[in-house]
């Protein structure tokens, strides 16, 4: 392995100290290349390979308390910066997936020359927004109606009517906020004990996760990334959703890779029952709901842990567990306008969002190595642990790493070239189609990453454990 250096390294000695990991697992990490992979000028691609690495370290330290036997691992920065937009790369019988934003989901002029930008990508979001506004669907008049909105107030005002968007803040005036006051004090993600329960052997298998079972209650990107992190090293995870929920497209399908994937509704007795059963030998349960509204349903982390001793609970949330903003709906593009990073990427005057979806891929992989750290505190020591991420804290986490010169990425290509993605990517039948998808980017040099079973549409298999 080479000698140890870089900024990655140094964010991957964090998060080892994060779960309580020795500094000296880094020592069987390759972490190469750098930034600027893209033109931004905040450290992506840093961020993403050293939460991506610690993913790795966590497998295969999972694997060596099965096996006894080490392995190292490797991340390359320019691959782990294209893997925070991994749906882009996707294709689906040679065509790509849908990514567009909806219509009026941009950034508007509002007064004072301050601007704020407006979620709708979920028709819900988009017809409460619209209410808010007085106006119909259309974009003329939407900007219209925000131009003569104090910015900050209408931020408040989406808020209080159930809609989702952002004053663009600059980074000091984000500092200033009382809730980044509150995200300041959490770790980018949080490993907790929250019960008693008796040690439990790891599954025995050929790969690090082999018989861990993961119920999947998330939405959107940066949940279901840590699923499909999971799944990536060979957990079962059952991903499920109910009919009537607004998902994201052809996107889910990315995200959707290596799991199964049914449909319940908590809200009838019967299938609510169902959920409770396939608890019953459920390793992991992660969900992105806002805090506390699956403990009104009977799945909060601690009822599960009083139930399921042993259980694993992973909850994400947009803006953490305390603070002001605590229960406040987000979203990975809502934070960058938030927190001052659109500010700060400002184009021809504009706020502008990162190229890649970094806050989502870096929260989700953030939680899935607060889970194999969990499991593995769970063989060794027993307990019920809950592991909490958020997308506010895993975009301070980025903001952290420092920011590059101008003169160092201005003239960064805006992708890598279509062989290098090529090279990355691998193709699988399934019952959408014949789809090409970015692979795994974690290399281990005993337990390969790879998804054992294909994309599917949501709900396609029924709510069941594999035999």
């Amino acid at each position: 392995m080479p000698e140890k250096r870089g900024l990655a390294y140094d964010a991957l000695d964090e998060l080892l100290d994060l779960g309580g990991l020795s500094r000296g697992l880094a020592e069987r990490v390759a972490i190469t290349g750098d930034d600027p992979v893209l033109p931004t000028r905040y450290r992506i691609g840093t961020a993403g390979a050293a939460v991506l690495a610690a993913t790795g370290v966590a497998a295969a330290e999972l694997w060596r308390m099965q096996t006894r036997r080490k392995q190292s691992v490797s991340v390359d920065v320019p691959a782990a910066t294209v893997s925070l937009r991994s749906g882009k790369y996707m294709e689906i019988d040679g065509k790509p997936c849908d990514r567009e934003f909806a219509p009026l989901m941009k950034f508007y002029p509002a007064k004072n020359d301050r601007w704020v930008f407006l979620h709708t990508n979920f028709p819900n979001l988009r017809d409460r927004a619209l209410q808010i506004l007085g106006v119909p669907d259309d974009y003329n008049a939407v900007r219209e109606a925000i131009a003569g909105w104090d910015a900050e107030a209408l931020e408040t005002a989406l808020h209080e009517g159930g809609a989702v968007g952002s004053f663009v803040r600059t980074h000091g005036e984000w500092n200033r906020h009382p809730h980044a006051a509150a995200i300041a004090a959490m770790p980018a993600v949080e490993i907790v004990k929250i019960g008693d329960a008796k040690p439990r052997k790891l599954p025995k298998g050929d790969r690090p996760l082999s018989g861990t079972r993961v119920l999947d209650l998330t939405r959107v990107i940066a949940g279901p990334t840590a699923s499909r992190t999971l799944a990536e090293h060979g957990a079962d995870v059952l991903k499920i959703t109910r009919i009537g929920l607004a998902d994201s497209g052809q996107m889910d399908l990315d995200t959707g890779i290596g799991k199964l994937s049914a449909r319940l509704d908590l809200r009838e007795k019967d299938q609510h029952a169902r959920l409770r059963e396939l608890l019953g030998t459920c390793d992991v349960f992660t969900q992105s709901y806002r805090p506390g509204t699956l403990a009104g349903r009977g799945f909060g982390p601690e009822e599960l842990a009083e139930r399921h001793p042993g259980i694993v609970y992973a909850t994400l949330s947009a803006w953490g567990h305390d603070g002001p903003w605590r229960n406040r709906r987000g979203y990975d593009t809502v934070v960058q306008a938030a927190s001052g990073m659109a500010d700060a990427s400002r184009d021809d005057g504009a706020p502008k969002h990162l190229p890649v979806s970094a806050i989502d891929y870096v929260a989700g992989n953030l939680m899935a190595y607060g889970i194999m750290v969990a499991l593995a505190r769970r063989a060794k020591e027993g307990g019920s642990w809950m592991v909490r991420a958020s997308l506010a804290t895993a975009g301070r986490w980025i903001v952290d790493r420092g920011v590059l010169p101008r003169a160092s990425y201005e003239a960064t290509p805006t992708d890598l070239s279509d062989e290098a993605i090529a090279r990355l990517c691998t193709t699988v039948d399934s019952p959408v189609g014949r789809i090409r998808y970015l692979a795994p980017i974690v290399q281990m040099s005993e337990t390969p990453t790879f998804w054992a079973r294909p994309p599917v549409a949501l709900g396609h298999h029924p709510a069941a454990w594999p035999t």
